[in-house]
């Protein structure tokens, strides 16, 4: 299949193409734990100074920017999540966990999930099948050394997978991914038309922070929204969640909401929730295990 003139492909190839990777069964179950009407999965993707080098980036500025989402952001999150009693999952690049080796371990032992997020926050939809399957192994054992946990969840750095990510994920026997955005719920992963096993928890750049603040030069892109109507979009996510029982998952970077001006969406946003009277709050490994056991997969 070649990228120009789509309009040319034979339907053999789009077919191909479409049915790679797929929406299998909704796993939103009938009821979330304790009678919860709705389950709430916060992550955060601590892409640190990695977010300029997994591009091949070599500014110390945009270093330096990564290193305050590390040295500023993840206490005030850390702290949020302390104060409410709220656990999270952080996905981490196994070069950032190497840069602080003490993250890893903070995050476990404060309760929360640590997730694969790439090596050094590579583009995996260029890798060749053999460079994303070790980059993969090797991701895994870092963050298991480092935090004493296992990751069992996979977000490829991007959002970006390859044909051959989904498959990889299954082979290194991981519970779930959290890359695609076919749903708002959960979902079973099909590989070339077959039930995999695996749990989909959709991501959707709707959901992402760094869609509404994020500022960056290459791509010239600059915060348009104000925080307190990013807030407004989330808190509206968790509201249709509500009424449908559905699940509210939502990204989050350190180096994103973690400033002074922003760091109150986070905080916020767990009052509402909470002021539900129905919320289960949930690491991604959590709600993975469960609508997987509840489908009895």
């Amino acid at each position: 299949m070649t990228p120009s003139k789509p309009w040319t492909w034979p339907e053999a190839d789009w077919r191909q193409l479409v049915g790679t990777v797929r929406a299998g069964r909704t796993l939103r179950p009938t009821v979330w734990p304790g009678g919860a009407r709705v389950a709430v999965a916060l992550s955060f993707d601590a892409d640190h100074e990695t977010f300029e080098m997994g591009a091949g980036g070599r500014a110390l500025g945009r270093i330096a920017w990564g290193e305050y989402g590390r040295r500023v952001g993840v206490p005030r999150i850390l702290n949020v999540l302390a104060r409410h009693d709220v656990r999270a999952t952080f996905f981490c690049p196994a070069v950032a966990a190497l840069i602080g080796p003490d993250e890893p371990r903070r995050f476990v032992g404060e309760g929360h999930e640590i997730g694969i997020h790439g090596y050094i926050h590579e583009n995996t939809s260029l890798l060749e099948e053999a460079d994303e399957r070790d980059l993969m192994l090797r991701s895994i054992e870092v963050l298991e050394r480092l935090s004493g946990v296992r990751p069992v969840g996979h977000r490829a750095a991007q959002w970006d997978l390859s044909a051959n990510t989904i498959r990889l994920v299954k082979e290194a026997g991981l519970l779930y991914d959290s890359s695609m955005m076919a749903d708002d719920d959960p979902y079973e992963l099909l590989l070339d038309g077959h039930a995999t096993g695996l749990v989909e928890l959709p991501v959707d750049w709707v959901r992402d922070d760094a869609v509404y603040l994020l500022f960056n030069r290459t791509p010239p892109t600059r915060p348009h929204t104000p925080p307190a109507d990013v807030l407004d979009i989330f808190r509206r996510e968790f509201d249709q969640a509500l009424v449908e029982g559905g699940l509210l998952q939502l990204v989050m970077h350190p180096f994103v909401t973690g400033y002074r001006s922003r760091i109150f969406i986070l905080d916020e946003l767990i009052r509402h929730a909470k002021a539900s009277g129905s919320v289960w709050f949930a690491t991604h490994a959590e709600v993975a295990a469960y609508v997987k056991r509840e489908a009895g997969l």
